[in-house]
């Protein structure tokens, strides 16, 4: 009887989970429920999974509406039903096209039209398919309707939206969210109605019991559809089955590309262990029948090596010899002791992760490639995500609703109000926001997964085609895990961009300079030099290792070879570091004898090489396997539910009792078992895969050597690419420190982006705050046909504002010229006001410009910074000369040694700031700072004196603390801060002449 049923996926109009439906209909004892989502079939897979799971039959299909008007309401006969209306709506979808009121004449699809539809449209033929809905408010229309006649025809519709007055009036919130307008101006047309709630099948039965032909026709119509899906364990994959028509050819291929492989990769060093783990891996892949995934992704790979770009293999795929034979990854499984249950085992259930980093433009061209090459029966499309409300964000909208100032919701959304002191208005905010929050608020594209399946993907979903011009399904990766479907990770990373262009760089800067092959990363990892600076931590500008908790961790380690840079990858993550273990490590790492006194010794015969600590993943899976006696099925559900993506299931949670249970059966004691359990469950969403870590380590060494041997190229490189942990002045400073001269846009030299000649850096002309691009490629145009000879050169062949002109005078563009900025202002404001004021037309005849001579005009290095300041969003100066009142202070960085464990106090410049909580919720705050001289100076703020004294923002702070030290780093825990004044917060131009002085006053007003 329930043939039109929406849940919370008809975005911003529906209440009701899919999950929730299905229990209602379970609570009714009902045998057949369907589910019919407006515009969307988002949830229908995960409504089928959990109906069939309570025994129900599934139904599905969509309610079509052009906005809030039902044209009509289609149901699936059975998947190829599905398919067709999935295709129907993803046209329309895709070309933003309305629907027609007329529906298409589907083959395997049902069709009701509302019964005021039909009278509208005089709709008076019906294919064996299409119907007539009649709702209880039509019944006295009908019995004096010429339709009553088509008795066949007629079916009892009742849409259910809510469940009671609260699901309404969320409903009546979600919709206006939905229109951008307040809550009292929300038409009614545009609300569903307070009467669509879940009505007791009894009692639907009651209401048209005048009318058995229609109850008896919906229950013709829920028999005759019907719908499956797979969703249990051990299901066959839905991913495309073969690459070349045949699984045979597709193995054969497979083991060919291996045997290419070895050579290439262990050249005379193929040894027994090499073989055995190959032909345990091939012997695994096709029995799993894995062996199209692979080659898939080497196709992939082939295509991007093709064209020369960029890319890192990682994920648990990266412990495979396979992979590494097909350079999906250039992790050797063999070198690392890789675990090949991570990667691989008979009981799990899903194929390895492969998750392949390109540079962002690269990116776009590969995906573009997968759609070509593996979509020709449209197999291929995005993978979705969904973006649901949170508390404070369903605030703000609820505010916008309600029409509180933005002072207000900004009050709510932050929490700052006492819940005893807020009106009616704002308590019922906080109380639809709470109701609101985890629900879908629209949907959105996955970071980074693309879906080529067997069938075509509207066998599963409709699609959207957002901006990037690529059809995205309109479910997750959860979902389509459940249903076979398993994703391609294909990822855009700066840090590869980085590389790439550095190269680039290098090449053209020192011409003669023939580099190694840096896809060859093994030959960087003995190198002297770049360990002695991974040991120093001088990793700015390098992937993964550049940032203050880096830093601090390659100190304390020593990390000085690439073995130790794959667990320090690994250990900085938050699983590890919030179990307590990443100190426990580092202390183990300096003194072995520790793991033996403190380690448990069954965890330190599992995990040798890291003291027995939890480190990678795949650790997980071992304590689960060898300490806690699971079999490696149950030890994978363990390693997943780590993950993040299934805590909540039955299947984690036996496990977890399980693990318990054996290890009191082999006599472990309680605590020690705890203890166990509290690091595994502290990996939960952060460890990594070793074989991941790895792949890490060897695109940092690979940015390692670029920063060693080439640092001023790199760094231009690094700023070209949007920096990365830091802002780019620290880049810049970087460069600095380096031997870079560094010199702000100029007309005769600059490009978009910053480039580099020798040791001298030329910033892009795309660091100037508000200046107009058609201005920059006006200026990199007109110069290809000479440079710029002086101002009025300039001005007659680039015009612009003169807003514009002072953007470039101010930032010194025009020093090429030789002219003095303030001399520089003054023709341009004559040159303005002489010009003539007739657009877009040549002048006949050039008109000469009287010259002045003006006096020699003295600007401090303070003023220029500012400008800088105010125009790059940085500046090149040091900043320490913009204080208002200067200090005498020249305590350093380097000086700090001879200060342990006392108190001193040191200027430095922030650099940037991370705040945290302590375990009592209570906010803490761990600095970095720049001295004087430009070296690094770190920083503690616990929890008072964070309060007390917080930082605002970017500057030179005073700094009075204790220096601590810890594993030979030094940090200052921070007693008081202060931040210093510059010179002066809004510029104020002031004129000196060097030789006889000139008043202020006789400047014009403009120029000041």
């Amino acid at each position: 009887m329930y043939l039109n049923n929406h849940s919370f996926y008809s975005l911003r109009y529906g209440t009701i989970s899919e999950v929730e439906l299905v229990d209602l209909a379970a609570k009714q004892g009902l045998a057949c429920f369907a589910l019919t989502d407006i515009n969307n079939t988002s949830g229908c897979l995960s409504f089928i999974k959990n109906a069939q799971e309570k025994g129900i039959k599934p139904i599905v299909g969509v309610d079509f509406r052009n906005g809030n008007h039902q044209c009509y309401i289609t149901l699936a006969k059975n998947n190829n039903g599905f398919l067709e209306i999935n295709n129907f709506l993803s046209h329309h979808l895709h070309h933003k096209t309305s629907f027609p009121y007329h529906s298409p004449i589907f083959k395997d699809v049902i069709t009701i039209y509302p019964f005021e539809n039909v009278l509208e449209l005089e709709k008076t033929t019906f294919s064996d398919n299409e119907y007539i809905g009649i709702t209880h408010k039509n019944l006295n229309k009908l019995r004096f309707s010429p339709l009553s006649k088509l008795t066949h025809k007629l079916v009892m519709l009742h849409t259910v939206s809510f469940r009671d007055k609260q699901d309404f009036n969320t409903h009546r919130l979600l919709r206006a969210i939905d229109k951008n307008m307040l809550l009292s101006m929300l038409p009614k047309k545009e609300e569903g109605h307070p009467e669509h709630t879940f009505i007791e099948a009894k009692d639907l039965r009651l209401q048209f019991s005048q009318y058995p032909h229609l109850l008896s026709n919906a229950e013709h119509i829920l028999k005759s559809c019907s719908i499956y899906f797979n969703f249990k364990k051990g299901k066959p994959s839905q991913n495309l089955t073969t690459l070349l028509g045949s699984e045979e050819r597709d193995y054969k291929k497979l083991v060919a590309l291996c045997k290419k492989g070895l050579p290439e990769r262990y050249k005379d060093n193929i040894t027994y262990a090499v073989k055995r783990r190959l032909v345990k891996e091939l012997s695994l892949i096709r029995q799993q029948k894995y062996v199209a995934f692979f080659l898939i992704n080497w196709k992939i790979i082939e295509y991007a090596r093709s064209k020369d770009y960029f890319y890192v293999g990682r994920g648990s795929g990266a412990n495979s010899i396979v992979a590494y034979l097909l350079r999906i990854t250039d992790v050797d499984p063999i070198e690392l002791d890789l675990y090949f249950e991570r990667f691989m085992n008979l009981y799990r259930a899903t194929p390895p992760d492969f998750d392949i980093d390109f540079s962002t433009w690269d990116r776009e061209d590969v995906t573009r490639y997968i759609f070509e090459e593996f979509g020709s029966k449209a197999q291929v499309a995005l993978l979705g995500a969904y973006v649901t409300f949170k508390h404070s964000g369903a605030v703000r909208e609820l505010g916008k609703v309600f029409g509180l100032p933005k002072f207000e919701i900004d009050k709510l959304s932050k929490g700052r109000y006492n819940s005893s002191q807020l009106d009616n208005i704002k308590k019922t905010i906080i109380k639809y926001a709470q109701i609101l929050h985890g629900k879908p608020n629209y949907t959105s594209i996955h970071a980074a997964g693309i879906l080529i399946s067997q069938h075509p993907t509207h066998y599963f979903s409709a699609t959207n085609l957002p901006p990037k011009g690529f059809p995205t399904v309109q479910f997750d990766m959860h979902i389509a895990e459940d249903v076979g479907l398993y994703k391609f990770d294909i990822l855009g990373q700066r840090g590869l961009g980085k590389i790439k262009d550095a190269i680039a760089i290098i090449k053209d800067n020192n011409p003669d300079i023939t580099l190694p092959d840096i896809h060859n990363a093994r030959q960087f990892f003995t190198d002297k030099k770049i360990n002695q600076m991974i040991s120093n931590a001088d990793c700015i500008g390098c992937f993964y290792v550049e940032s203050p908790a880096m830093r601090m961790l390659l100190r304390k380690l020593s990390v000085d070879n690439y073995l130790t840079l794959v667990a320090a990858s690994s250990i900085i993550r938050p699983g590890v570091s919030k179990s307590g273990m990443m100190r426990e490590y580092i202390l183990r790492h300096k003194d072995p004898e520790r793991a033996k006194q403190k380690g448990h010794p069954v965890l330190l015969d599992i995990m040798p090489d890291t003291y027995g600590v939890m480190v990678y993943q795949e650790d997980v899976i071992k304590v689960a396997h060898h300490y806690a006696g699971l079999d490696l099925g149950e030890a994978d559900v363990l390693r997943r539910g780590m993950s993040g993506k299934y805590r909540s299931r039955q299947e984690f949670l036996m496990v977890k009792e399980k693990f318990e249970a054996n290890c009191l059966a082999r006599g472990e004691k309680i605590e020690i078992i705890n203890e166990v359990w509290r690091q595994i469950e502290s990996f939960a969403g952060y460890a990594f895969a070793k074989g991941h870590s790895a792949s890490y380590a060897v695109e940092s060494y690979q940015s390692l050597y670029l920063k060693c041997y080439f640092p001023l190229e790199y760094m231009v490189a690094t700023v070209n690419n949007g920096g990365g942990f830091y802002r780019t002045e620290t880049y810049l400073q970087e460069a600095k420190k380096k031997g870079a001269i560094i010199h702000p846009p100029c007309i005769n030299k600059s490009q978009i982006k910053t480039i580099i000649k020798g040791n001298n850096i030329y910033l892009g002309f795309q660091h100037l705050q508000s200046f107009e691009k058609k201005n920059i490629v006006a200026i990199i145009n007109e110069r290809n046909n000479g440079l710029f000879s002086s101002l009025h050169n300039f001005i007659d062949r680039v015009p612009m504002s003169l807003e514009q002109f002072e953007l470039l005078i101010r930032i010194e563009a025009f020093r090429s010229l030789n002219i003095n900025q303030r001399q520089l202002l003054w023709e341009a404001h004559y040159k303005n006001n002489s010009a003539s004021k007739v657009k877009n037309q040549k002048e006949l005849f050039k008109v000469s410009i009287n010259s002045f001579k003006l006096p020699e005009f003295y600007i401090p290095d303070f003023e220029k910074a500012m400008d800088q300041l105010e125009i790059l969003n940085f500046s090149l100066y040091d900043p320490f000369i913009l204080l208002k009142n200067p200090t005498t202070n020249t305590l350093l960085a380097a000086d700090l040694k001879q200060y342990i464990n006392k108190r001193i106090e040191i200027f430095g410049y922030l650099v940037t700031a991370k705040t945290t909580r302590t375990t009592n919720g209570k906010h803490m705050c761990f600095g970095t700072f720049l001295d004087r001289k430009g070296n690094w100076l770190d920083t503690v703020h616990f929890p008072p004196t964070l309060k007390k004294y917080p930082l605002e923002g970017k500057g030179v702070y005073r700094l009075i603390g204790n220096v601590v030290e810890e594993f030979n780093f030094l940090t200052i825990e921070v007693l008081k801060s202060e931040r210093k004044h510059y010179r002066s917060d809004a510029k104020t131009s002031v004129f000196y002449n060097r030789k006889e002085g000139i008043d202020n006053k006789a400047v014009p007003t403009l120029l000041r």
